[in-house]
């Protein structure tokens, strides 16, 4: 007996218990078996396959999804150590999850491919990891890693991610404008925050992937137009000048906003640049939308800016907010006159 044979070895029998059929050679050794009797079952014909270095399936058939899935995680968790942080590191980041095709197919996207279609797997992992991709597992690097996502309890990239992954390895253009059009049409997430992904990973330059944002902004703010109209009547907010622009008498264009009650000097604007000013503040799409709400509430004008995910999740919490600054109409000095104009 040397230092690395297993204290109290089980039988083989108690793997035929486990319930994922996918195990690492460390899950094995841990289960009392060695390496040569690992090797010896994986011979052709035998009753276990190597899948991917290091992981293996105890059955001799093809791997279902989920077993794919799961040798793909097991292999980016398992192999290959990690590079020790350089600061600002978060402590809590997984270290792994899937992203890009198959992450797609986890959120219930019909345009991306089924799991068992696909050549490869993405698999996310830090950019510090020394990990190669191997057979049917694709490594991703991120320079941050986002917050997965449990679908079906797989730790999957969130859809922003996962699209902007699947697009940076796409090249035909009508499979890059289903999947983005999908995202928002279907509710998965916001433009907004996709085209920010997109910028992210540098492929608004690619000629398809501009194309299909142009349109996909144009039905992402329809969208957070209609959810807005709804919000106003579903919780009985008094009737609103729709989409029109401000002007003073005789004097310069204020801005369009999305709706004005006049009686109330109360604008609301549907906010849907992309980068938001957490993200960065000194971004140039910033000082007009800034200047243009600085001048209207230097004119006594409330400017109420909502989120199309808030119109979306929290149509209460948006009316809500509308309904405070109507009431607070009262208490404050009356506003400059302006012109009310059709946009």
């Amino acid at each position: 007996m040397n230092h690395n044979t297993p204290l109290s070895p089980l039988p083989l029998r108690h793997l035929a218990g486990v319930q994922c059929r996918v195990l690492t050679a460390h899950q094995l050794r841990e289960y009392g078996v060695l390496p040569a009797e690992t090797a010896e079952r994986c011979r052709p014909g035998g009753p276990w396959q190597q899948i991917l270095p290091g992981v293996y399936l105890l059955h001799p058939g093809p791997p279902t999804s989920e077993e794919r899935l799961h040798a793909v995680l097991c292999y980016a968790l398992h192999r290959g150590p990690a590079v020790p942080r350089q600061g600002g590191g978060r402590a809590d980041a997984p270290a792994a999850m899937i992203t890009g095709l198959a992450a797609l197919a986890l959120h219930g996207f019909t345009s991306a491919p089924p799991l068992l279609a696909l050549d490869r797997i993405e698999v996310l992992v830090a950019r510090t990891r020394r990990l190669r991709s191997a057979g049917f597992a694709q490594i991703v690097r991120a320079q941050e890693m986002p917050v997965s996502q449990e679908v079906t309890g797989v730790p999957t990239a969130p859809v922003p991610r996962a699209l902007a992954d699947a697009v940076a390895r796409l090249t035909d253009a009508i499979s890059v404008r289903r999947l983005l059009t999908e995202a928002v049409r279907g509710g998965h997430c916001e433009a907004a925050a996709l085209v920010r992904e997109l910028s992210r990973a540098r492929l608004l330059t690619r000629p398809y992937v501009g194309e299909a944002v142009d349109a996909l902004m144009a039905e992402g703010r329809a969208l957070a137009e209609q959810r807005l109209y709804a919000m106003v009547h579903h919780h009985g907010l008094p009737d609103p000048c729709w989409n029109v622009d401000l002007r003073l008498p005789g004097g310069p264009h204020l801005g369009g906003v999305d709706a004005y009650w006049p009686e109330h000097a109360v604008a609301l604007e549907i906010d849907t640049r992309a980068v938001r000013p957490e993200d960065d503040p000194l971004h140039p799409l910033h000082a007009p939308c800034d200047r243009k709400r600085e001048h209207l509430e230097r004119l006594g004008i409330t400017v109420v800016h909502c989120l199309p995910r808030t119109l979306r999740d929290a149509p209460g919490q948006a009316a809500a907010m509308v309904r405070t600054a109507l009431m607070a109409a009262a208490d404050r000095e009356p506003s400059a006159y302006v012109v009310v104009l059709p946009r």
